[in-house]
């Protein structure tokens, strides 16, 4: 089994290294491409651009035909993956749409943090989505001054940034929360004992993966 994953930034590797571990998949189960221009570029617009987002797409088709599926781990790009799924010689998977589904099945009130602001308007659309079935409540938050952190390589900020976005929505009442972006995922480990788990998407994306697999 391969999985091809395409990341935007080179810190996910690890991320997306852990929980295939947790998942109890094969060593070498993941082929990792990094295209941190097209993040870059979709930041630069303001917004996914639409040739930003047919040449996502495009690189998503490419990497299926070597590959059994194919996790899109971007959430300013996600949108693409479903212009790349017609066609497509694997099962494309947009990890923030395997986490949405997620999200919204125990029926509690979800808050949303993401730390880039072109990734605001694609994740709550995708998040609202989801909900419709359930009548979720969805709020999408973006945590202050946490992205220029990543941008300037200071990971311990951007995590304690998050760290503490998560600590403020849960005091606020009970929630489900989740990361939008898959750089998030170790804030986790900065939060105390009584604080519950955020969401994340690489684990939920990869169980998604794999159950396209099996499915044929």
């Amino acid at each position: 089994m391969t999985i091809a994953c395409l990341h935007t930034a080179e810190s996910n590797i690890a991320v997306y290294e852990v929980a295939a571990k947790t998942l109890g998949l094969p060593a070498g189960t993941l082929r990792h491409h990094i295209r941190a221009d097209l993040l870059r570029a979709a930041e630069e617009a303001g917004h996914l651009t639409a040739e930003i987002a047919a040449e996502t797409a495009a690189l998503l088709r490419h990497l299926a035909e070597d590959a059994d599926a194919v996790v899109l781990n971007c959430s300013t790009l996600g949108p693409a993956a479903t212009e790349a799924a017609a066609g497509a010689a694997a099962p494309i998977i947009r990890a923030d749409a395997a986490l949405a589904d997620e999200a919204v099945k125990d029926g509690s009130k979800v808050v949303v943090l993401c730390t880039v602001e072109t990734t605001i308007a694609p994740t709550t659309a995708l998040f609202d989505a989801a909900a419709r079935a359930t009548g979720v409540e969805i709020e999408v938050r973006l945590v202050p001054g946490a992205w220029a952190h990543f941008r300037a390589g200071n990971l311990s900020a951007y995590l304690a940034a998050i760290a503490d976005a998560v600590k403020a929505t849960h005091d606020e009442g009970p929630a489900t929360i989740a990361f939008a972006q898959a750089s998030m995922t170790d804030a986790m480990h900065l939060l105390a004992e009584g604080y519950p788990k955020p969401m994340s998407g690489p684990t939920t994306a990869l169980a998604a993966a794999r159950a396209k697999i099996a499915a044929g």
